[in-house]
């Protein structure tokens, strides 16, 4: 039996982070891992598939190289070359993390990790050999998974989720996307750029149901134009696959179906926690619909027991889950410097061509809640950057409470928005005023001016539109 102040359970972004900041504070830790360090966001969700998408913006600028003086005549797409490089990158963090853990000083535990109760952690191998730790705090940081549709046909070789999506055996000329979020999306944009015929079936009545529905609007009119098909309000009733096709029976709004054939189907519904068999029953922690309950630093019902990342609730996002490792370790300890996570602060993104990115309160949640708003916009075609570089499709939107100047909320659509919505994110959490943004000198030429002009344009002011 070996003792630890801190035992945490998964090594995924929220998990090796908090071990990390848990050991720079002096603490002993351990950290418990049944696959990979870094979980699937390093492994297979955030760092490979931007890897993916980087091969497919690369195939969009040669597709598009006349524009910018030059002749590309012939070229072959090695989608075996695509997903290794995708996977050696992947392996390449993997192995950081492994050293960044080793640095300092916290022990990993090679498997599967349970709560024998608080206070107590069971952490079998492969083997089946069994190590017992105790721990004064144990941090669950066991992620998700993806949630599947009723009677999916599970291990087919054409019906994938994410992780099969990321290595395809082939290109499929025609392919189903079930959901319409930053995932399915994400995986429409490489394979519609890669040259598949790309349908996307969304429940809700606009594609990224969680963005602003002007920049839903915006990004549904560039992926049409792509060649990407949307049936909106529309549901997977019946899904089967042979060996040569895929089809799915659509329920539409009106109640009609439709059958749809496909080379492959991605499965991209949402996610739902890995809370099974970690011994939460010896414990007073509460599980609701797949996630655990905890504050806002992550302490759940059971003292000395916390959750973060994924399996603590939405937003499902790898920087949140960091962020509120750090939180939780620094309230463990104690320490003025740790604040609560803030969900209203948290930045969304979505890697397809055109980026999409966001934080806070949509325009129509703004007024819900009662604001008063004021709301700016700038197009790309009026910034001199997006037009030298040739992206002069997009906007930068932003929302401001016209009462008191609060930063209420901000959404973009363009090139390199993912890059640029930090910049909002720092006004929020600095809680900046449309004033302080105002103020603020922006470098000239940059597509940050159109964050600038945007808050102008809220108050009246734009220069350049």
């Amino acid at each position: 039996m070996q003792s630890f102040d801190i035992v945490v359970i998964g090594s995924g972004p929220g998990g090796y982070v908090a071990a990390i900041r848990a050991s720079q504070l002096g603490l002993k830790v351990a950290v418990v891992e049944r696959e990979q360090l870094g979980g699937v966001c390093l492994n297979w969700g955030c760092i490979p598939t931007k890897a993916l998408l980087r091969s497919a913006e690369v195939k969009h600028m040669i597709d598009n190289a006349n524009r910018y003086g030059f002749t590309v005549d012939h070229y072959q797409i090695h989608l075996e070359k695509i997903v290794e490089r995708s996977r050696q990158i992947a392996g390449q963090l993997a192995g950081g993390i492994q050293h960044l853990l080793k640095k300092n000083k916290v022990t990993v535990f090679k498997g599967y990790g349970r709560i024998e109760k608080p206070g107590l952690v069971q952490v079998t191998d492969t083997t089946g050999h069994v190590e017992t730790l105790t721990a004064h705090h144990i941090i669950l940081a066991t992620g998700a998974r993806p949630r599947l549709l009723p009677n999916m046909p599970l291990d087919h070789p054409r019906v994938w989720t994410a992780k099969q999506a990321m290595t395809p055996g082939f290109l499929p000329k025609s392919l189903l996307i079930v959901g319409s979020g930053a995932i399915g999306i994400e995986f429409a944009s490489f394979y519609q750029t890669l040259g598949s015929q790309v349908t996307v079936v969304e429940m809700q009545n606009h594609i990224l149901p969680q963005e602003d529905e002007e920049i839903s609007a915006l990004a549904q009119k560039s992926f049409t134009k792509q060649g990407i098909q949307f049936h909106l309000q529309s549901s997977v009733q019946q899904l089967t696959a042979t060996a040569e096709k895929v089809t799915a029976i659509l329920t539409t709004g009106e109640q009609k179906q439709e059958p749809i054939q496909a080379d492959a189907v991605i499965i991209a519904i949402g996610i739902m926690g890995n809370t099974e068999d970690l011994g939460l029953e010896t414990t007073k922690v509460q599980v609701d619909k797949g996630q655990i309950r905890v504050d806002a630093w992550g302490a759940t019902a059971e003292p000395g027991i916390y959750a973060i990342g994924d399996v603590a609730g939405a937003p499902w996002l790898a920087h949140k889950a960091s962020h509120q490792g750090i939180a939780c370790v620094e309230k463990i300890m104690g320490l003025s410097i740790s604040h609560p996570l803030q969900p209203g602060n948290i930045p969304g993104c979505t890697y397809s061509l055109p980026q999409i990115a966001s934080i806070g309160l949509t325009e129509a949640k703004a007024k819900a809640a009662g604001y008063e708003v004021k709301v700016g916009r700038f197009p790309f075609i009026g910034n001199g950057k997006a037009i030298a570089l040739g992206e002069p499709e997009g906007l930068v939107k932003t929302i401001f409470d016209a009462k008191t100047g609060e930063l209420l909320g901000a959404h973009m659509i363009g090139a390199e928005v993912t890059e640029l919505i930090q910049g909002f994110a720092l006004a929020k959490s600095l809680e900046a005023t449309e004033a302080d943004i105002m103020h603020t000198i922006f470098p000239h030429p940059t597509l940050s001016e159109m964050m600038h002009e945007s808050v102008l344009d809220a108050y009246g002011r734009a220069i350049h539109f």
